[in-house]
Formats: structure tokens, C-alpha cells, sequence
């Protein structure tokens, strides 16, 4: 049985087999119809019939292959594929009577008839006979390998290489020789939008149709995994096609954008073996833009044999921003955390990459203690600082206000004064779009510290640059959506959300943390860098593609619950203020944003009154001077009806709200003055 699978999976073998086939078939209609002939016309004489039947079988494989009959594969005939071998039948007899009668001047057009109608069904028939038993054969072979039928999504330089090792690694495995994961991979049909290549077989694997066409064909093939396999494919097309997999409920598993793709590194001899590189797909994949690319070469000229230190360094900002760091050769790096578990773990992890070769220091400490901060400080005398430390879970924050003014406000401000008077050489403070209008007490606190750094920036004896780093929802951090949506998914319990219109800018951690390495290395002081984080996702949306990506159906197999806005949260964020120019950078999608000027006496002053509340746990007092320190300081309910009011509006003009034109930052901003 394998000894048949391997000779019929030979495309080039199949069709031979039916042009042979073909030929014979016509030859033996030939005579069938010469049979009854005499109860109807003269028969023919031998020498006519000879030369009818070889001129017929010449005509009719031309006008076959005219009409396409040797470019399907057997498996996937259909109606309209025995209709064209009717037709090329027909043809071919049509022209060699017709042939004959301008030479011979006879016409015999009841054996025509009859020898056409023969033909063409045993034509037909022979198809559909071995269409089942080529399908009978490739079953019986699949389930004897155990192999998952897979649909390729590409049919182009990428897919043949895996076919190629698809191939190779099938050849291993009948031998008994260790092979890799492609050897489990049964391609059954490849999915392409090329004209040119629809209905064709490539590399034997037939294009079976256009990514429209993935949800019907997975389910008339049995298909058990499908795999992405475009890694130069367009961010908003690869977003696209996804959501079209994502309706078939199947495992998808995508390669690697085609940098990844084609380094070797991974691969023990130096080649580059494609199936160890699939992977599944992340949420990320449909975040429907490139992943930004940063400069390394500024990075290093400032991080290179230089103290670093990070604030927070245990969370995932941080720790994310220890591991890059680590790779650009720093004098030290010293870890800064009051949660000694994150931190163990991150100590670890880099002692385990590392080893004696990186100069790590991990410290528990808290940023709100001006004392302990300012003994690091003499001890290390770090060179460039990262601020990370912060509480930013929005709804606990709401709940509990003096903590995010004790922890952002007041600790940012110890750790950029100790800055200043250390002669760091640079300060980095990671924010947030929730600083931007903010609608909760941890934005505005945020903001507040944007205001710090500014304030900061704005000291003329300062040796230190100061800047300031903002971005959207981390994908995966502490806290982010979609590490609970897995879990609820994972649990069997409904999925929750809060608003089905809720939207969030997106980005990885690995594009945050090189965010904001790279701000360090162009800032000069006083800055905002902003990234264009593309288009905004909706919450909702994002959960039904998770839904979707475990194999599940979103409302049927996983409920999608919407639990209501939490305290403080916005319907929308956004990523600058009215008040903020917009600058490019070398980036095309890093944006500085200039910061208005501050009344240094006042906001002193405000600072001041605002951590004396602080201190004494003052909730009405801090909250009051928060709003007077950040004036666009507002509340949820009316951001988020101006907001809705703003998107009826856009419905009853016939826009569609759900895809908001984005092309800079600066045009997603609204004015809300508190």
C-alpha cells in the first residue's frame, strides 16, 4: 500500500497514467461503436477505423489538455472537471470526423456519436473510479504515518522549502532515520489569491482556492491544522486571512516574519529547518502592523560599559528591560524591585543566560524611601536610570488612590531629584496613554509624573536629560487582558469584558522596552516619545479571535460576558494631548511630542501640599490637588459619553466607527478639560 501511495503522490506519474488511459478508452470506443454500427449505417472498414481511432487519439489528448482535464489532481474533481472531459472528447472526435470527411469526403456521424458518447463516459468513469481509489490509497497511507492534514496558507518560495522538507523528512521516516516535525505534516491543499496559480498544482499540492475560500474548503477537506505559511505577508493582509482561519475553529500555526524565518541560529548544523520555527499563532500576529525595528547601534553607544539601573525591574517592563540591556555589554545592571519574588526570578534567568559574564546587582527597595534610594545611589552612582516602578491596575488604584500618588507621584519624585543630584546622565520614565485625559487617579498620577520629569528637565543647573517614554496595553504584562481571557478560556467560564464598543491601543512588551531604549539613546531632554502604535483593537474583538485561536466558538462553545466599565475606565485611550506638538524622529513610527512649560513655583508648591495629604492619608485633599496639578484630570462618565455621543454621530453619517483612520498619533486626540 505505501509502495502505491508513493508512485500515485508523483503528479507527473498520475498524468501519464491518464493520458495512457485517455488513449486507450477512445481506441476501444472506437471499436465498441463499430459494433452495432450495421443495424444502423455501413460499417467501417478496418484500415478507416485504424486510422480514425489513431487520429482520434491524438485529437482528443490535445483537445484534453486544451480544456484542462491533466491539470486537476484526481481528488479534487468535480462536476465541472467531467464536464470538460465530456467536452474535449467530443471535441476531439468532432475534428477528426470533420477531418476526414474534407479529405475522404465521407462523414460517418452515427459512429461519431456513438464513439463520442462511449468515450466520454468511460473518460468520466475512469476519473471517478480512480479518484476514490487515490483517495482510498493517500487515506490509508496518512493514517498509517499518523499525519495531520494540514492546509497551507502561501504558494510561494517559503511553502515550497517546507514541501521540499515535507518530502525529505517523509523519505527519513520510511527509513527509520530521526526526523523533524514536518515528517507529521500532510499537506493537502495550499490557499492562494494569485490567479495564476487557482486550479493548479504546485509542487503536486493543489491551489485549491483564494483565502476566501479557507473556511469552505477546511471543512470539505477534513483539514486538522492549517498553517500561515506568507512570512513577507502585509501586516493588514496578514490580519486579514487570519480572521478568515480563525472561522474554521482549527489549530493555526503560522512561520516567522522572514528575518526570523531565515536565521540558522536555532538550527544545530547551520540550516535552516523551517518546521522547528512554526509556531502557533499569537495574539500579536493580529495586531495588524510590522513589529517596529529599532536603531541597536544607538542603543549600545549609550548602555555599553555604563551602570544601568531599573526601577521595577521584576515586572514585565522592567525585566524585559534588564534582559535587553544585559545584551548590549553594560558596565552593571542593577535591579531595583519591593516584590523580592519578580525579582528573584528575573536574577535568575539572567545569572542562568549569563552567568559570571554580566555584572548583575539585585536590590529589594522601595522607591517611595527617599533614604534607602539615595544610599543606592551613592553606592552604584548609576549612569543611566529606567523607571519602571509604578502601580498601574486602574480599577485597584480607584480603590485605593493614595497608594498610586505614594508610589508614582511621590516615588518618581525621589528617584529623578536623586538623578539630578547624582549627575545621572540620563533619566527614562516609563508612562502611559492613561496620563493622557486622564478619566482615573492612577492616569492622573501618571501625568503627574510626566509633569515631574518635565519640571526636572526644566532645571538649568541639571546635568541629567530627562525623558519621558509613552505607550499603550502591553500584550502579556502583569494585568493585561489577555492573560485573563486564557485563563477564563482555559477554565471553561465565560469570557469577560466590560464594553462591547471598549478600544485599546496594542503593543508586545519586546517593542515597549526597545521604545523606550531607543528614546533614551535621541532624547535631549524634556521630551515625550510616542509610538504609532497603529490601528486601535476592540477589546471584544481581540476576545473572540482568542476564542477562535483554542479551536473554539466565540457566544457558542465560550460566552462573551460584558460586566460593565470598571471605576475610572476609559472607553478609548489616547496617546497625546492637544497641548503637544508632534515631531518625527529618524522612526518613522517614534513621534516626539514637546511638553508644555510649567509654573515651577506653583507645581512645587502643589507637589508639596499634594504628598503632605499623601502622608496623612487624606483621600479628599490629594484627589483635590491632583486635579488642580493635572488640569485635564477628568471623570469617566463624561469622557466616555462625550465619546459615545461622538461615535452615534459618526454612525448616523454612515462612518464606520469601528475603523478609525489613523494615520499619526496626534489625530486620535480629544480635548477634555477637567
Amino acid at each position: 500500500m505505501s509502495h502505491l501511495s508513493k508512485l500515485f503522490a508523483n503528479f507527473r506519474i498520475r498524468k501519464r497514467v491518464l493520458a495512457l488511459a485517455d488513449a486507450f478508452i477512445v481506441v476501444v470506443a472506437g471499436l465498441f461503436a463499430n459494433f452495432p454500427l450495421p443495424l444502423i449505417a455501413n460499417p467501417i472498414d478496418r484500415a478507416a477505423l485504424f486510422s480514425i481511432s489513431f487520429l482520434s487519439v491524438i485529437l482528443c489528448f490535445s483537445s484534453l489538455l486544451f480544456f484542462g482535464a491533466y491539470n486537476k489532481l484526481w481528488r479534487y474533481l468535480n462536476r465541472s472537471d467531467f464536464y470538460s472531459c465530456a467536452k474535449g472528447i467530443f471535441a476531439g472526435i468532432i475534428v477528426t470526423h470533420l477531418f476526414f470527411f474534407l479529405t475522404q469526403g465521407v462523414l460517418h456521424w452515427q459512429f461519431a456519436l456513438l464513439q463520442a458518447l462511449i468515450a466520454s463516459f468511460g473518460v468520466c468513469a475512469f476519473r471517478y473510479m480512480f479518484r476514490n481509489a487515490f483517495i482510498s490509497i493517500a487515506e490509508s497511507s496518512r493514517r498509517e504515518a499518523k499525519k495531520i492534514r494540514t492546509m497551507i496558507i502561501g504558494a510561494g518560495n517559503a511553502t515550497k522549502l517546507l514541501l521540499d522538507e515535507i518530502k525529505s523528512s517523509s523519505m527519513e521516516a520510511e527509513k527509520g532515520i530521526a526526523t523533524s516535525p514536518s515528517a507529521q505534516i500532510f499537506p493537502v491543499c495550499l490557499i492562494d489569491d494569485d490567479r495564476n496559480k487557482l486550479g493548479k498544482p504546485y509542487e503536486d499540492i493543489l491551489v485549491a482556492g483564494g483565502t476566501n475560500d479557507i473556511p469552505k474548503i477546511a471543512k470539505h477537506e477534513r483539514i486538522e491544522q492549517i498553517l500561515f505559511c506568507i512570512p513577507s505577508c502585509p501586516p493588514k493582509d496578514r490580519q486579514s486571512i487570519l480572521d478568515q482561519c480563525s472561522k474554521t475553529g482549527l489549530p493555526v500555526k503560522v512561520l516567522p516574519f522572514v528575518g526570523t524565518l531565515l536565521d540558522t541560529s536555532n538550527v544545530g548544523d547551520g540550516s535552516t529547518n523551517f518546521a522547528t520555527q512554526i509556531r502557533d499563532i499569537k495574539v500579536e500576529d493580529l495586531l495588524g502592523r510590522d513589529p517596529v525595528k529599532f536603531d541597536n547601534k544607538d542603543v549600545r553607544a549609550y548602555i555599553e560599559n555604563k551602570v544601568c539601573m531599573v526601577t521595577g525591574g521584576g515586572g514585565s517592563i522592567g525585566s524585559e528591560l534588564v534582559r535587553q540591556i544585559a545584551k548590549y555589554n553594560p558596565k552593571q545592571i542593577i535591579i531595583v524591585d519591593i516584590y523580592e519574588n519578580n525579582a528573584y526570578e528575573i536574577q535568575q534567568e539572567l545569572v542562568m543566560e549569563y552567568g559570571k559574564s554580566l555584572n548583575l546587582v539585585t536590590l529589594i527597595a522601595s522607591v517611595r524611601d527617599y533614604f534607602r534610594m539615595n544610599q543606592i545611589f551613592k553606592k552604584y552612582n548609576p549612569e543611566v536610570v529606567f523607571h519602571a516602578a509604578a502601580h498601574k491596575h486602574v480599577p485597584l488604584m480607584e480603590n485605593n488612590p493614595m497608594e498610586a500618588i505614594k508610589n508614582n507621584v511621590i516615588g518618581t519624585f525621589n528617584i529623578a531629584t536623586l538623578a539630578m543630584f547624582n549627575n545621572v546622565k540620563k533619566f527614562v520614565m516609563i508612562s502611559t496613554d492613561k496620563a493622557v485625559n486622564p478619566t482615573n487617579v492612577m492616569g492622573a498620577s501618571k501625568r503627574c509624573c510626566e509633569m515631574i520629569v518635565r519640571f526636572m528637565s526644566m532645571q538649568k543647573d541639571s546635568n541629567t536629560e530627562f525623558v519621558v517614554t509613552r505607550f499603550g496595553n502591553v500584550l502579556g504584562s502583569n494585568g493585561s487582558v489577555i492573560p485573563l481571557f486564557k485563563r477564563q478560556i482555559e477554565q471553561g467560564k465565560p469570557v469577560t469584558v466590560t464594553h462591547p464598543d471598549i478600544i485599546r491601543y496594542f503593543m508586545t512588551i519586546p517593542e515597549a522596552v526597545s521604545l523606550v531604549l531607543e528614546a533614551a539613546s535621541i532624547a535631549h531632554g524634556g521630551e515625550i516619545f510616542v509610538l504609532d502604535m497603529g490601528q486601535p483593537v476592540k477589546i471584544v474583538t481581540l476576545a473572540e479571535n482568542l476564542i477562535r485561536m483554542y479551536g473554539k466558538v466565540p457566544y457558542k462553545d465560550v460566552q462573551i460576558k460584558f460586566t460593565g466599565l470598571r471605576p475610572g475606565e476609559k472607553i478609548k485611550e489616547e496617546l497625546l494631548m492637544n497641548e503637544e506638538g508632534l515631531k518625527k524622529t529618524k522612526n518613522k513610527l517614534i513621534f516626539i511630542g514637546k511638553q508644555i512649560d510649567i509654573d515651577t513655583s506653583k507645581f512645587i508648591n502643589d507637589l508639596w501640599k499634594l504628598k503632605s495629604a499623601a502622608s496623612e492619608n487624606d483621600d479628599a485633599i490629594a484627589i483635590s490637588t491632583l486635579h488642580e496639578i493635572v488640569p485635564t484630570f477628568t471623570t469617566p462618565e463624561a469622557f466616555n459619553s462625550t465619546i459615545l455621543k461622538d461615535a452615534d454621530l459618526k454612525k448616523g453619517e454612515g462612518e464606520n466607527v469601528n475603523e478609525t483612520e489613523h494615520t499619526e498619533p496626534q489625530k486620535q486626540t480629544i480635548s477634555q478639560e477637567g
